[in-house]
């Protein structure tokens, strides 16, 4: 259980190591943004753990960061396509960031210092528990940038017709 709530707060990937804050900040515009990004993310970053952890001991030193990255886009090509198919407006609006988790830190990070030194279990469970701490990081920033933006969480608008983003400032 240790591994799993490690990534919920106490190293939560966003707030805590401040890894992958360049996506964070370009798709948590809104809510639904920042969930659509963080449960790619977290699908990638568990099924990685498990594949690369099942072939740690095959996979030579030289070579690892290469194949964690083949095995890394194998799953977000998997995930873009899912998202296409079936939530083509969230694909739109993550764009060119769903590509871009083949080469994000957190993942990356998780397959080296993780996955790719335990078991397959403790890996899909810290790559659950790092996701899903990411996922919540993001849309805490969704909800607050969405609020301040647009005066609406999840599309609802919540402060009232009269709100005016520049009254903020």
């Amino acid at each position: 259980m240790k591994e799993f709530t490690k990534g919920l707060f106490r190293e939560n990937p966003t707030f805590m190591q401040l890894l992958g804050m360049c996506p964070t900040l370009a798709v948590t515009t809104s809510v639904i943004n920042a969930l659509g990004m963080g449960l790619s993310a977290t699908a990638v970053l568990v099924a990685s753990n498990v594949v690369i952890s099942l072939l740690r001991k095959f996979i030579p030193d030289k070579i690892r960061i290469a194949a964690y990255i083949v095995v890394i886009a194998g799953f977000v090509t998997i995930i873009e396509m899912l998202l296409k198919a079936f939530l083509p407006d969230i694909s739109k609006a993550l764009g060119v960031f769903i590509p871009l988790i083949v080469v994000n830190c957190i993942i990356l990070a998780r397959a080296e210092a993780f996955a790719s030194k335990n078991p397959v279990g403790l890996s899909a469970l810290e790559g659950l528990g790092m996701g899903l701490g990411c996922t919540g990081a993001l849309t805490i920033i969704g909800t607050v940038r969405e609020l301040h933006g647009a005066g609406s969480i999840l599309g609802i608008n919540v402060l009232g017709s009269g709100f005016s983003p520049a009254t903020i400032i």
